[in-house]
């Protein structure tokens, strides 16, 4: 059976110019081995773990993609068909009973299967009744004003209003079932309701709806909040990760993490003095960040990132060659589930890698595989593998494949085999002697494709179900 076919307009080939990468530089290197290497992934050299490696092979790594102009048309189209992401400034500011019940339900209802505490015991059903009672159905009124609010500080967004870890009956510690996602300093949001403790408000991002730590959001006026996102000059972190300067009269930014995609206006000495928080802000990225004051409303104060770290002054270029950089800045960073373990997951770091350049995407990894956004292929169960081959022949760099529940990155080709880069949590393979093989791999990784195991039945090339092209 055919594919089905989404697409939207590329961009126009006279737009394409040469430009140097912000992040990433192309040059002939020698790559760092490292004495006695070995590894059980199959197929990988210590050359492929180099960004450089894949540079090389490009022959135009710095053209660009798409103009700012083009990315803003692409957003909008994304924000058009996808039901999930949300316009902030065209949200309601009041929800009826039923409308805000409807928010509830949709992220706290009852797990459908059985979870298990750290210890293996089972949570009973007074228990996890317990968990959804905690989101305050009596408080729920005719009409709900909504309030709108800035994020201070790195934190989780959780199924309940409780930070109890909970898993399925493997007892995989490492996916907690009670994690959905992360969000950074400068993240705007509209605070729905309030857990029953009065820790926790109901939170709309962008693109996630879930419970948040009451202490690491601001309320502030609607259009402070959702105009502090649209001031210019902005920083870009595109780093993994970077903190601003330790400041012991302003413990509110003192080493505050700010995670790559994180985006903050900037500040000139001509408003903030030569004294920012007892340091010359000269050698400096001087940047705007909300906090709490004594009342937990916004506030804003100067906050100092130290030059020698990689801050990009607007988004990235949109190249390949800042697809690769930035892709390659979490490699072997530890898999997090849902952004948990202070680091992200396999839609997190697609999520943050094509963010740093401007392009937002839906959080989860089904609304992107199956999100009428980009140029993608959907593949049905009656699709043969032929069908994906073909299509991986004419993939290019950046272009994401999907899989039930994960999603990939694509690299390129080596000696016929396509490479791709991932955060991934096992890892599993048939060798060329028959013997299947499973390890553990748990964090941003290079491996091949098609020849990984998708359990102990399946390859990666049986289970792929979409490959999308954001172009």
């Amino acid at each position: 059976m055919s594919p089905l076919l989404f697409a939207c307009s590329p961009a126009e080939q006279n737009t394409v110019t040469q430009q140097r990468d912000a992040s990433v530089a192309v040059s002939t290197v020698d790559y760092q081995q490292l004495p006695n290497y070995t590894t059980d992934v199959p197929g990988i050299e210590q050359d492929y773990l180099a960004p450089e490696f894949w540079l090389q092979r490009l022959e135009q790594p710095h053209a660009l993609i798409m103009t700012r102009d083009e990315i803003a048309d692409f957003n909008a189209r994304s924000y058009r068909v996808q039901d999930e992401m949300v316009y902030l400034n065209e949200h309601p500011l009041e929800l009826s009973a039923a409308e805000l019940t409807a928010k509830i339900d949709s992220i706290s209802s009852l797990p459908g299967y059985p979870r298990h505490y750290a210890d293996g015991t089972r949570a009973t059903a007074e228990q996890l009744d317990a968990y959804r009672n905690a989101a305050h159905f009596d408080a729920i009124r005719d009409v709900n004003p909504v309030r709108f609010a800035l994020v201070v500080k790195r934190t989780p967004m959780r199924t309940f209003p409780t930070l109890d870890k909970l898993y399925s009956d493997d007892l995989d510690t490492d996916i907690d079932r009670f994690q959905e996602t992360g969000v950074f300093p400068g993240t705007p949001l509209a605070i729905l309701h309030t857990s029953a403790d009065g820790q926790w408000y109901l939170a709309q991002s962008y693109h996630y709806l879930a419970w948040i730590q009451a202490k690491h959001v601001a309320i502030g006026p609607r259009e402070e909040v959702l105009g502090f996102v649209e001031k210019e000059p902005f920083a870009i972190v595109t780093e993994a990760k970077v903190h601003t300067n330790y400041t012991p009269s302003m413990t509110a930014v003192s080493e505050v993490q700010l995670d790559m995609s994180t985006r903050l206006p900037l500040l000139s000495a001509a408003e903030t003095g030569h004294n920012v928080h007892g340091q010359n802000p000269f050698a400096s990225y001087t940047v705007q960040m909300p906090i709490r004051d004594a009342l937990g409303d916004l506030a804003f104060t100067p906050a100092l990132i130290p030059r020698h770290n990689d801050v990009s002054v607007g988004y990235l270029p949109f190249t390949e060659a800042n697809l690769i950089g930035q892709a390659f800045k979490f490699l072997g960073e530890r898999y997090g589930w849902g952004h948990d373990y202070n680091a992200r997951d396999c839609t997190g770091f697609v999520l943050e890698v094509y963010r740093s350049m401007g392009i937002d995407m839906p959080r989860n990894s089904s609304q992107q595989g199956y999100g009428a956004y980009g140029t993608t292929v959907v593949y049905d169960e009656n699709a043969s593998n032929e069908e994906k081959l073909a299509r991986l022949a004419k993939a290019q760099v950046g272009d994401l494949i999907y899989l039930p529940g994960h999603v990939v990155m694509y690299l390129g080709q080596i000696d016929g085999y396509h490479y791709v880069i991932h955060d991934v949590h096992g890892l599993s393979y048939t060798d060329d002697n028959g013997n299947y093989y499973e390890g553990t791999l748990n964090g941003v990784s290079v491996t091949p494709l098609t020849t990984l195991g998708f359990g102990k039945n399946d390859t990666y090339l049986d289970r792929i179900y979409a490959i999308k092209s954001v172009r």
